[in-house]
């Protein structure tokens, strides 16, 4: 019987890596897939992969990355919710999944996971829900809206893909840290000076990854799986974060207005510097809006679960302090 290999682009990520353990622990032949010159592999190391370089916007390379592979989970992405140059997020988000999808169909791949997101599916809600933000999406959003388009477009011509929608993820091996780690990060560095209003939808890295197997397993084509675990207020988040960590809870409370204002503020004197915002407008406006989104589906279908969010923080953290970034 010929291998069965489960290719994974995006291997070295956060999710990425996640999912490619998901898969090793299931005795799963893994290609993982990383881009040119990777400097950091670590989220890999001492696991039994079959670890190749690929850019996923290369239409040759990408051809020969997934040549044999029976399943492809896609989450090859640029997650930045900041980007003065929105070029490189919709040539590797929306071209590069054009490319690899592409490459999928011609292969014949038996079984396709594309990740997506949460502020794909739009302000809350299910997998029903038809996407409303268009007047407050980054560009980070759009290209993880268009993105999905385009793979749902390929599941009605015949490729067998799901989509996943994670929320937002927390745990260890965010090296980055990803603008999710970066809100942990900054508590514990105590660079949040006050809070505002509104809420997250999160959820622990390596639960997104086992239902990103599942939806490979169970998944039906052509659907979308909301994996996310727990809406959660920015203040509760604060004070969960400030127990386990033992650190103070910013004391401020910031009404919406303000917090809007001060975060285009923020925004404004970030493009003049060139330095990252502690936060976006639109990302305050997204969070400031509660959005609150259901797993339902995920877990009827796929049988998706989730640990408590104090588990969750507890795990982050113990990593930040581990690899010295607080």
């Amino acid at each position: 019987m010929a291998e069965s290999i489960a290719a994974v682009t995006g291997a070295s990520g956060f999710i990425g890596s996640a999912v490619v353990r998901a898969l090793v622990a299931r005795g799963r032949t893994v290609r993982a897939l990383v881009e040119p010159h990777a400097k950091d592999l670590a989220n890999l190391e001492g696991l039994p992969l079959d670890v190749r370089e690929c850019d996923v916007t290369d239409d040759a390379a990408v051809k020969r990355a997934i040549d044999g592979a029976s399943s492809l989970f896609h989450l090859a992405a640029i997650y930045k919710l900041w980007a003065p140059d929105p070029e490189p997020l919709f040539r590797v988000n929306v071209e590069g999944t054009t490319c690899v999808l592409l490459a999928a169909l011609a292969a014949k791949v038996k079984r396709v996971v594309f990740t997506s997101s949460i502020m794909a599916v739009g302000l809350g809600g299910d997998e029903d829900t038809k996407f409303d933000l268009f007047d407050m999406a980054g560009t980070y959003t759009m290209t993880k809206y268009v993105s999905e388009r385009v793979a749902l477009r390929f599941a009605r011509s015949g490729l067998p893909l799901v989509v996943v929608n994670p929320g937002m993820p927390f745990g260890p091996r965010d090296r980055a840290p990803t603008p999710t780690g970066q809100i942990i990060v900054r508590f514990l560095k105590r660079e949040v000076p006050a809070l505002g209003a509104g809420s997250l939808s999160v959820v622990d890295v390596d639960d997104c990854a086992e239902g990103h197997v599942l939806a490979e397993e169970k998944g039906r084509v052509g659907e979308r799986y909301i994996l996310t675990g727990h809406d959660v207020t920015l203040r509760d988040l604060a004070e969960r974060i400030a127990r386990i960590a033992n650190v103070r809870v910013p004391k401020i409370a910031l009404p919406t207005a303000i917090g809007l204002r001060a975060a285009a503020a923020m925004e404004a004197i970030a493009r003049r510097r060139g330095k990252e915002p502690l936060v976006t407008y639109n990302e305050a406006r997204f969070t400031s809006a509660s959005p609150h989104f259901s797993n339902d589906k995920a877990r009827r279908e796929l049988g998706f679960r989730v640990r408590p969010l104090d588990e969750t923080l507890a795990r982050a953290i113990e990593f930040f302090r581990a690899s010295q970034m607080v």
